[in-house]
């Protein structure tokens, strides 16, 4: 993502409906980065030898790193910068695999102006099939806020 690809909603500024997507291709080299970062090192992820006596006979990408990019969306283009999560529920529903490209989008779903709290249907798709799906509670900062 380019900073040009960044926007930013204040809470006054959301509808329930709007949507935000972001799109990425999960390579070997990320799930790698992802594993060194996270100090998650399964083998399901980056042994091909080991994958292969699975469930699935192929590495996965993590479940975790799939779902990092509803964060991009929502952090970094709805709403964007400022606001804060609460909290995020993942239903994971199919596997994701090094060179799958997957498409991230939060659409909002109800608004409470009393807390500013903005809820988001989420969700992860493939080229054939909703890996992700879930919702995510933001706190998000009032136009005054930044005065």
């Amino acid at each position: 993502m380019k900073s040009e690809d960044i926007q930013r909603y204040y809470f006054e500024e959301l509808e329930v409906g709007m949507s935000a997507s972001y799109r990425k291709t999960l390579s070997q080299d990320d799930v790698n980065v992802f594993a060194e970062l996270s100090g998650d090192i399964n083998p399901a992820h980056l042994d091909e030898d080991f994958a292969r006596t699975t469930r699935l006979k192929t590495p996965v990408v993590h479940g975790a790193l799939t779902a990092s990019l509803i964060s991009a969306v929502l952090g970094c283009r709805l709403p964007g910068p400022g606001c804060l999560y609460v909290r995020q529920e993942v239903n994971f529903r199919a596997p994701v695999r090094p060179g799958d490209t997957v498409t991230a989008r939060a659409t909002v779903s109800r608004l409470d102006p009393k807390r500013r709290f903005a809820e988001f249907d989420t969700r992860c798709e493939t080229h054939d099939s909703t890996v992700i799906d879930g919702s995510a509670l933001l706190w998000v900062p009032s136009r005054e806020d930044s005065e």
